[in-house]
């Protein structure tokens, strides 16, 4: 049984912060790589390491008294954080409507309103939630730590999430530029609400644009081989 020590996780300063970084990103790489190779059969078993990871990120929350307003579980700066976000977002929309231009990949099609457009709108926005949560109210916090807030810390944060969608390299390409908009956004409006809109915005755009080949599936780690 995994035991953690919650004096451990107290703030101890930027070596802390390092380990922790290094301990989630581990936990979610295994769950990529080796989780779908161990556990083919059974994928409940193979989320195991990103299970424990949530679990050591809130432990981690929970001993350095963080709290939900400072992650960005709030509401009063939402509009601030919904206008840092517009621009790129409206900037990269258009490159890349301009890409599936060009490639004749549009599907426009799609957007038909129906039953499963809804369902597809609310499961983008929570597996943008899934994904903005460890990445900014942990990643982004503790990198931080480490360098303070800036330029450093964002090219950090937005290195990391490209290399959890490793070896997809389009698809790395685009979530590096869309980390350092995200982490950037966080760091002067931290809204996790926000942020898992965009999150959920530029996925449903990234797919009706970009040729589906081209990001192979959004597949990642040991399945993007399958």
């Amino acid at each position: 049984m995994l035991k953690i020590d919650l004096n451990a996780l107290k703030d101890k300063g930027p070596a802390t912060a390092v380990w922790e970084i290094f301990f989630v990103v581990a936990c979610v790489l295994a769950s990529e790589w080796l989780s779908p190779l161990v556990f083919a059969k059974n994928w409940y078993a193979g989320a195991v390491p990103a299970v424990i990871a949530l679990g050591f990120i809130i432990l981690s929350q929970v001993a350095k008294r963080e709290g939900l307003s400072e992650q960005g579980w709030r509401v009063d700066n939402l509009s601030k954080a919904i206008l840092l976000l517009l621009p790129p977002m409206l900037v990269s929309a258009a490159v890349l409507l301009a890409i599936g231009w060009y490639f004749g990949s549009l599907q426009i099609s799609a957007l038909t309103p129906d039953f499963s457009l809804l369902a597809a709108v609310i499961g983008l926005l929570m597996w943008g939630l899934t994904q903005q949560y460890p990445l900014q109210a942990f990643i982004n916090r503790r990198s931080q730590a480490i360098w303070g807030p800036g330029l450093i810390s964002v090219v950090f944060v937005a290195g990391v999430f490209a290399l959890l969608h490793f070896p997809n390299v389009p698809l790395m390409t685009a979530t590096f530029f869309a980390g350092l908009m995200w982490a950037f956004v966080y760091q002067r409006a931290p809204n996790l609400w926000a942020l898992a809109l965009s999150h959920a915005l530029m996925t449903a755009v990234l797919g009706l644009t970009v040729p589906n080949e081209a990001l192979h599936g959004l597949r990642v780690g040991y399945n993007y081989f399958f």
